[in-house]
């Protein structure tokens, strides 16, 4: 007997037929082998039908786009970044123009590839107005026939331009901080710091009757290694006008503390030398912001031996052709793309041969606070600004992803540089924790096992982490579930009773929501669909049996027909179902075809705040639980980066999709929302957890297959029994014993010192260390 001994780190424990019976209840179903006909299991080779025509730019396509950009033929007057300041004008994102799903059909049923674009966002310094604007370059590779001209036609501003009010932020943090240097005795005295023990904390400026407003607060210094800044801000704001880049001409308006707000430093400074003024609670620092184990003794019993862990014991029962991002599962098989704003999208997800979505990601993630001081009501991310897919950073096998995960790395270019993460997409099967299918009869029991397959990646923007899944189930249905962890952005406890808990010495839990817009270009059949909803209504009907009226239930069934009726909230008592169908193709019962769409755990939401005081016309696709439009090639996405920028005139407004059209048997996209209303609690510091913080949605077949697809899985099992009759079950249709078990113990008890994080290249200019024809790592 082969025994799997755990302190060897580097065994592969090879489990043959003599072991197997050992550990099964029923040994009469052994198969006996030798153990030398044992063998660890090949991964499946799969090469992609079409090479991915979402796949980003190589490192070589991004090094000769950078070094065709800063010619002088181009008279753009770019400046290398290793030299630039923000007078200068240089380059900001170089990645691939998503192709337009009219091209790409038609290449996918057999015609030319698509012409690959890139989209290049500019900074444009050297103005008294400094802006970005986004140009489509193409075609790419870099030939002759490559030209460059502004990209506008996915924008509805009718351009892609973007006005930069904080283009001189480190200029405005130094300007800032030396307020400090006239009220440093104050801040000693009601801060307890100084100015090398507090920062500011400045937030995005705003435009107030034709100024640039730019609020800061002080905030504590972190004392630790643990990245805990947002949970240490301190009572004490100021408001200063910002407009213009001549720092001279910039002013301090007022001073805020304690809910009132100063006309100045001397007002401010004659108010604490009045006797009586309030001081607050002073911020401190300590092991509570700490996110390592607690030294406080508690322990949790039995907590040392070591817990469950999952293993594939016949190996990998996926396929992926790493070199196009292509991924087959069971009866699911999908492309995936991966860019700077969003991170990774799936395209093309066909289930059993034919395609069901052309895409799914995600496209615009708010976090939108509310609180009693200036920070935190004038607080709304819009995090692609910030962009999702840099911080898509290397995950640990054991804790991010089962260890058996297959992993992908991802890549992105800015600002001159190819950023690569390595490990950063995970792949995996998991069993879900409950069946798929069961019945217990009289005298037989069925039950299928329920498996489940997900790509996994997460983000870390600013102080939150989001955990996104895509679940594929055997059944057809796809999940999509984002989960929330990290530190929360705190407020400063006082006079914020209305809008969290106070839950530590100086600090209150700001209430927020999290709403993560995702957009699902769903096919059923063909492309033209239509938007049904079918509601459970409540009725009383006369029957001809029935000598009485009967208060009772039934179906009403309805089509979204333009896009005027495409803002739809989840209906009270989820009365209400919502179907992607196919009305040219009913089925053999004559009913249609679709896809359904509805909420999972958590708690799918909407925007609490209507007419948003902080976002304006920048988020209008956060005001209902889902929408549907008619698809565009000119409206490929609800949001823009650069809408953070300007949030009254932003580049996409979705709104203004909106105009009335046709929805019936269209090219019809969904876009719906996840979130969080999140009111944090003491439970959340130093960390919010996953186990709250999550939301899903499903998209799942409706009277799209003829019957239970659970039914063509092998793994299942049908036992017959006589009832009262001991011994006698007998085991009908079960799935066989693995001939031999290979469990490769080494990736179960990972080395993290080989962690690494990002790699960071430099593809323009070149240098001795440089090669721009390397493949891509």
């Amino acid at each position: 007997m082969v025994r799997l001994t755990l302190g060897l780190l580097a065994l592969a424990a090879i489990v043959c037929d003599s072991t197997v019976s050992a550990i099964l209840p029923n040994p009469n179903r052994r198969i006996r082998r030798q153990a030398s006909n044992c063998s660890t299991p090949v991964d499946p080779a799969i090469k992609a039908p079409k090479p991915n025509p979402w796949l980003p730019f190589s490192r070589n396509e991004t090094a000769t786009l950078l070094e065709w950009l800063h010619a002088p033929a181009q008279g753009l007057n770019l400046t290398v970044y290793a030299n630039f300041t923000p007078w200068d004008n240089r380059v900001g994102v170089t990645e691939l123009l998503i192709p337009n799903k009219t091209d790409v059909l038609n290449y996918l049923e057999g015609g030319p590839a698509p012409v690959r674009y890139a989209r290049v966002e500019l900074y444009f310094g050297a103005t008294e107005n400094p802006y970005t604007e986004d140009y489509i370059v193409g075609p790419i590779p870099v030939s002759e026939a490559t030209t460059i001209n502004p990209l506008n036609f996915i924008y509805n501003k009718g351009n892609g331009k973007s006005p930069v009010y904080a283009a001189d932020y480190q200029l405005l943090i130094q300007w800032a901080e030396s307020i400090g240097t006239q009220i440093s005795d104050i801040m000693l005295d009601i801060l307890g710091t100084d100015l090398n023990t507090s920062r500011i904390i400045a937030s995005d400026p705003k435009q107030e009757d034709g100024r640039t407003i730019l609020w800061a607060q002080y905030g504590l210094y972190p004392t630790s290694e643990y990245d805990s800044g947002s949970i240490l801000p301190q009572g004490l704001f100021l408001k200063t006008d910002i407009t213009g880049r001549k720092p001279e001409e910039w002013k301090l308006l007022n001073i805020f503390y304690d809910n009132i707000l100063y006309d100045g430093v001397d007002e401010f400074r004659k108010a604490w030398e009045t006797p009586g003024f309030n001081k607050l609670t002073k911020q401190v620092d300590g092991n509570w912001t700490h996110t390592g184990r607690s030294s406080t003794g508690e322990s949790i019993p039995l907590d040392e031996r070591a817990p469950p862990i999952s293993i594939q014991p016949e190996g990998q029962r996926f396929s992926v052709d790493k070199d196009e991002n292509y991924v087959k599962w069971m009866d699911f098989e999908f492309y995936t793309g991966f860019s700077r704003d969003l991170g990774v999208t799936l395209y093309n997800i066909k289930y059993k041969g034919k395609r069901i979505i052309y895409e799914l990601g995600l496209q615009e993630a708010i976090a939108h606070y509310a609180g009693n001081d200036p920070m935190q009501s004038r607080t709304a991310y819009l995090d692609s600004y910030y962009g999702f897919g840099p911080y898509v950073f290397e995950l640990l096998p054991g804790y991010d992803c089962p260890t058996y995960s297959t992993f992908l790395k991802t890549s992105y270019s800015e600002a001159g540089y190819s950023f690569t993460n390595k490990d950063s997409i995970c792949l995996f099967e998991q069993d879900a924790g409950y069946p798929l299918q069961r019945h217990t009869s009289r005298d037989f029991i069925t039950v299928t096992k329920n498996t489940v397959f997900t790509l996994r990646f997460v983000s870390t923007v600013g102080n939150y982490d989001y955990n996104f899944d895509y679940n594929f189930y055997l059944d057809g249905s796809i999940e999509v579930k984002v989960r929330a962890s990290g530190y929360i952005q705190a407020a400063f406890y006082a006079n914020n009773e209305d809008y969290g808990y106070k839950i530590h010495d100086a600090i209150s839990g700001s209430m927020h929501d999290h709403v993560l817009n995702f957009k699902a270009d769903i096919d059923v059949l063909g492309v033209k669909n239509t938007f049904e909803k079918v509601a459970i209504v409540s009725d009383t009907v006369d029957y001809v049996w029935s000598p009485i009226p009967r208060n009772t239930m039934r179906l009403e069934r309805s089509f979204v027909e333009n896009e005027d009726d495409g803002k739809i909230n989840w209906p009270t008592n989820s009365a209400a179902m919502y179907v992607v169908v196919n009305t040219d193709e009913p089925n053999i019962y004559g009913e249609y075809p679709g896809y359904r769409i509805l909420p999972g755990s958590g708690s799918p939401i909407h925007l609490t705040i209507q007419n948003s005081s902080n976002l304006l016309n920048s988020a209008e696709f956060g005001t209902h639980h889902l929408y549907v439009t008619k698809q565009k090639d000119t409206e490929p996405r609800s949001a823009a980066a650069a809408n953070s920028m300007d949030l009254g005139d932003p580049l996409v407004n979705f709104g203004n999709f909106f105009d009335s059209e046709s929805l019936v048997q269209e090219d019809i996209v969904v876009w719906f929302n996840l979130g969080m209303h999140h009111v944090p609690h003491t439970g959340d510091l130093p960390n919010t957890v996953f186990t709250t913080g999550q939301s899903s949605v499903f998209l799942s077949p409706h009277n799209y297959l003829l019957g239970d697809p659970s039914r063509f899985t092998s793994q299942q099992v049908e036992v017959r029994f006589t009832p009262g009759v001991d011994n006698s079950a007998v085991v009908k249709d079960a799935p066989s014993t693995p001939k031999c078990l290979v469990v490769d113990m080494s990736p179960m008890f990972p080395d993290f010192s080989t962690y690494q994080g990002g790699e960071q290249t430099r593809k323009f200019p070149y240098t001795d260390e440089v090669d721009p024809n390397a493949s891509d790592p």
